[in-house]
């Protein structure tokens, strides 16, 4: 009799599976799926795509069904100090023991399916054991429904193998263009390859035009109906970008559970939170976290901040990744801070903070700021919670990586690099 993996076990697994990389393709996922007896299959599901607001949106609408009395399952990605993150029953995520058990029971039938692959090269990979053992984990939990969040595009991402009858497409930015494709065309059409035959397509408000003409295209392929998500409700008690997140949950939730409860919608709404967007660490000065990575997303921290701040004067902690705009993301975030520094958070892919600095000092004429370089992020922080004075706000930002190493606990283990 195998020994029960405990979490340490779990994550160690998960770890090691690193090493494949990333790989798409659905072959080994069906297989997955054929030996754990068709998890995914065991419940109903609403697929989440999109460039931004995968996992505000997906945490939206499965608080709005749980608010309906529906007992929903959610799996994200990525996760910011626990792989156990990403996979969560109702409010809360599983018990480490549960994940622990989930992962044990994915990586046995990984174990088989590696040895039916043809090329010896190829092994399931870690997003593809996650996403199984999330399913399986769902399935055994009993939910009525899950909402899954793509991890990257969507024809073949691992997520895809589920029956889907509600699809959710946030938006679409020129992002993972060396796997997607190089046009907001190209992009729209691999994650929209998730609509079903006979679904429901709901689309945020604000599409980009090119997106929009395929998520017609899609629909009318498919015969699915499309829904578009109306614009933002200004009452919602939300940070501006995270109404038009709730907006669309919103759509979302009616379009699978049909007529909605203004009380339970209004009650979701109340206190909702997302770890690692505008996540509050620390107070006087207020310092905040916040996962944005690209243009639009910096864009939308902006906005938000620019409600917040009320005049306050910003210091900004960057790190953002090699394969990142970072110059989009400076020219949306620089105009509103007093201050940047730069630094690197741990992952291989990190810009140097020196080329931070120097990118940030060309838009120099665009957003005069006081610009310094820190190479370490929890030294960043506190050098920048100590430039901004008690009365100041503070916000990393950059990468979601960034945000995860400044919420780890000293001594542990680092996040996936996948």
């Amino acid at each position: 009799m195998s020994t029960r993996y405990t979490i340490e076990d779990a994550e160690r697994y998960l770890l090691s599976l690193e090493l494949f990389g990333m790989r798409f393709g659905l072959d080994r996922m069906r297989r997955l799926m054929v030996a754990m007896d068709h998890p995914e299959r065991a419940f109903r599901s609403i697929h989440v795509v999109g460039t931004n607001g995968k996992s505000s949106t997906a945490r939206m609408i499965a608080a709005i069904l749980e608010r309906h009395g529906v007992r929903t399952g959610t799996y994200l990605s990525p996760h910011l100090v626990s792989f156990a993150e990403r996979i969560r029953v109702g409010d809360a995520d599983v018990p480490p023991e549960d994940f622990a058990a989930a992962v044990q029971r994915a990586a046995r039938a990984a174990a088989l399916v590696d040895r039916t692959l043809d090329d010896e090269d190829d092994r399931v990979t870690q997003f593809e054991a996650l996403t199984a053992a999330a399913y399986g984990e769902l399935a055994r939990r009993g939910v009525d429904v899950a909402v899954i969040e793509a991890g990257l595009g969507g024809r073949y991402d691992a997520t895809n193998v589920i029956p889907s009858e509600v699809q959710v497409l946030t938006n679409v930015g020129l992002e993972h263009t060396r796997w997607l494709g190089p046009t907001i065309t190209d992009i729209a059409g691999e994650k929209l390859a998730v609509v079903q035959d006979g679904a429901t397509l709901v689309v945020g408000a604000g599409l980009h035009p090119d997106a929009e003409r395929e998520a017609r295209a899609a629909a009318e392929r498919h015969g699915a109906k499309l829904v578009h998500a109306s614009p933002a409700d200004a009452k919602v008690p939300l940070p501006s970008y995270q109404r038009r997140n709730f907006a669309l949950a919103r759509a979302a939730a009616e379009a699978w559970l049909g007529e909605l409860d203004e009380d339970a919608v209004s009650a979701a709404a109340v206190g909702f939170r997302v770890p690692g967007r505008l996540q509050p660490v620390g107070e006087r000065p207020l310092t905040l976290l916040d996962g944005a990575h690209n243009p639009d997303g910096a864009a939308a921290l902006a906005e938000a901040l620019a409600e917040l701040t009320d005049g306050k004067p910003v210091t900004l902690v960057l790190s953002v990744l090699d394969d990142k705009d970072a110059a989009g993301m400076l020219r949306a975030l620089l105009p509103g801070a007093e201050r940047a520094i730069f630094t690197r958070a741990a992952n291989l892919r990190a810009l140097s903070p020196a080329t931070l600095e120097s990118l940030a000092r060309q838009l120099a004429d665009e957003a005069p700021v006081e610009l310094a370089v820190e190479p370490d992020p929890r030294r960043a922080l506190e050098r920048a919670r100590d430039a901004a004075g008690p009365e100041g706000i503070v916000v990393a930002t950059g990468s979601i990586y960034l945000v995860a190493e400044l919420l780890r606990p000293l001594g542990a283990r680092a996040v996936s690099m996948l």
